[in-house]
């Protein structure tokens, strides 16, 4: 890396933990049937694009009732409810827990999550609870990209002398994270899971995609970097 961050700040969903398979799997187990993945990701991004006054995950039991009837599934409460509680069991992605805990040996890792706190603590544990501290909305009380979330951040972090020159902030969405990170002096890292595949399946679409100070497809790739870094800075 050509800066040396004290921490790196990580959003959750869609960056480490792979919320869109968890999501089909989570309807394909309740309905038990085959769900089109492509286009309900596609539908379920065009619902979360919308103005929303419930905190995530909560706010997928109106979005799983908006979409029912379209894609076959159950359309009473009980499997609504079931929907936003598979959240907590989400699966990671197949690089992510074995990249955090190389990465933490270089680094602080905070998490920066628009999750309530009650399924991001199941998300940890699938992540192999790999973090120094943590932020939800449950703390902030608004959602990324809201600067005011960065803002509470820098201030929890400055309590242990991390400011915000000392922080690589890792995500995967353009929307929620890297544009408004880098708009707000970050040095960023953008983790594009879908690259390859195209579009942005369940993530919000920007019209122009922000220039990252770090672009790479897996988490695996940034932890290489780091410990590439590392060795040449024992070997100077």
């Amino acid at each position: 890396m050509t800066r040396f961050p004290k921490a790196l700040t990580f959003d959750v969903v869609g960056t480490l933990i792979d919320f869109e398979t968890g999501m089909i799997r989570a309807l394909q187990t309740l309905s038990g049937k085959e769900i089109d993945r492509e286009a309900f990701l596609t539908a379920y991004r065009g619902m979360r694009a919308r103005s929303v006054t419930l905190p995530f995950p909560e706010d997928l039991k109106p979005i799983y009732q908006a979409l029912a009837a379209r894609f076959g599934l159950p359309e009473d409460e009980a499997h609504a409810n079931a929907f936003v509680l598979a959240a907590k069991d989400w699966p990671a992605f197949p690089d992510s827990v074995e990249a955090l805990e190389r990465l933490g040996q270089h680094f602080s890792l905070v998490a920066m999550t628009n999750t309530q706190r009650w399924a991001f603590f199941g998300m940890e544990k699938t992540l192999g609870m790999p973090f120094y501290d943590s932020i939800t909305v449950d703390d902030t009380l608004c959602e990324k990209p809201d600067p005011a979330f960065f803002g509470f951040a820098r201030g929890r972090l400055s309590r242990d002398s991390i400011l915000k020159d000392n922080i690589l902030h890792v995500a995967q969405s353009q929307y929620h994270d890297i544009g408004v990170a880098k708009k707000l002096g970050y040095t960023v890292c953008w983790i594009e899971r879908r690259k390859g595949s195209g579009g942005f399946g369940g993530t919000i679409a920007v019209e122009n995609l922000t220039t990252p100070d770090y672009h790479f497809s897996t988490l695996k790739e940034l932890a290489d970097l780091a410990d590439q870094d590392a060795l040449l800075m024992q070997q100077s």
